[in-house]
């Protein structure tokens, strides 16, 4: 048995909160032609992880019946017994209200009311309605998940004018173009879980064939997008070449999954989702402070 301090843990999503929150810091970093301001920086970062953890949080709340039925996910602590419904509710609650309070008193009301529209959109819109109500769900919820470099950007930004929307929202397309081609993957292979749990995901309601097709098309489009950092002139060739690597890298594995599927190559496109979302933004990263 899991101590209550992995429990709680787990409830978290850490591995994905941790992407999450790398992002934000990229952008935190991309906003200004220097360092970042610490202050803003640190609290920003602290605020945006509670934020993201909380919203995991409800997830699991929102998410307890099916997470049973699904093998991916029916050792989670709410539905094993690990932790109660309202021991669960009770930590979102607490971890959203404690990032809301430092966003505002420490950071700045943009980054906050960014921040809690995000968690709402995800934790709320996405978790409680699009996840079953539409095979669109990852497309159109992907908004709220796609926030976090906008949300660093507003925390060293938003308060003394300093914005640059079109670079910021460059950030949040790529992501947002990333994530249907990185969770239709683990749909396909994760099919009868989602079969099982009534959630319409793609393969479900479409079958297989035609998500993989979209995966391939979202990769070509998510290709174009990771160019354009370069195109407005946010980085140079450092960064290009980056870009170029990693997306000819995922719009390959997503040809083959079109062409020649098998649940070790869906499971395989996945892994190198994460791969090319993490080196891409290291990759802006790298650049900015290079040239």
């Amino acid at each position: 048995m899991r101590s209550q301090f992995a429990q709680y843990w787990t409830l978290t999503k850490p591995r994905v909160v941790a992407l999450i929150v790398f992002t934000a810091l990229v952008g935190m970093f991309l906003a200004v032609p220097g360092l970042p301001p610490l202050k803003e920086s640190v609290f920003g970062l602290l605020g945006i992880w509670l934020a993201a953890a909380s919203a995991a949080a409800i997830n699991h709340v929102l998410d307890q019946r099916i997470d049973a039925l699904m093998a991916r996910t029916h050792d989670r602590p709410l539905p094993t017994g690990g932790l109660r419904t309202s021991q669960a509710v009770a930590f979102a609650l607490t971890l959203g209200v404690a990032s809301m309070a430092i966003l505002v008193l420490l950071v700045n009301t943009i980054c906050a009311l960014l921040t809690f529209l995000s968690l709402i959109g995800y934790a709320i819109v996405y978790t409680g309605y699009l996840k079953r109500a539409t095979p669109q769900n990852i497309v159109i919820g992907g908004i709220a998940g796609a926030a976090p470099p906008l949300l660093g950007w507003s925390a060293v930004t938003g308060m003394r004018g300093e914005w640059d929307w079109p670079h910021a929202l460059l950030l949040v397309l790529i992501i947002f173009l990333w994530t249907p081609p990185h969770f239709w993957a683990l749909a396909l292979y994760r099919v009868e879980d989602y079969r099982k749990s009534g959630l319409p995901m793609l393969p479900v309601t479409h079958g297989n064939e035609f998500t993989r097709l979209q995966v391939f098309l979202y990769t070509l489009v998510l290709f174009a997008a990771c160019l354009m950092p370069f195109v407005y002139g946010m980085s140079s060739w450092l960064y290009l070449a980056a870009a170029v690597a990693l997306s000819f890298g995922f719009s390959l594995y997503g040809f083959r999954l079109w062409r020649e599927y098998s649940d070790a190559l869906a499971r395989k496109t996945f892994r190198f989702s994460l791969i090319h979302l993490s080196l891409l933004f290291a990759a802006l990263l790298v650049d900015h402070y290079t040239f």
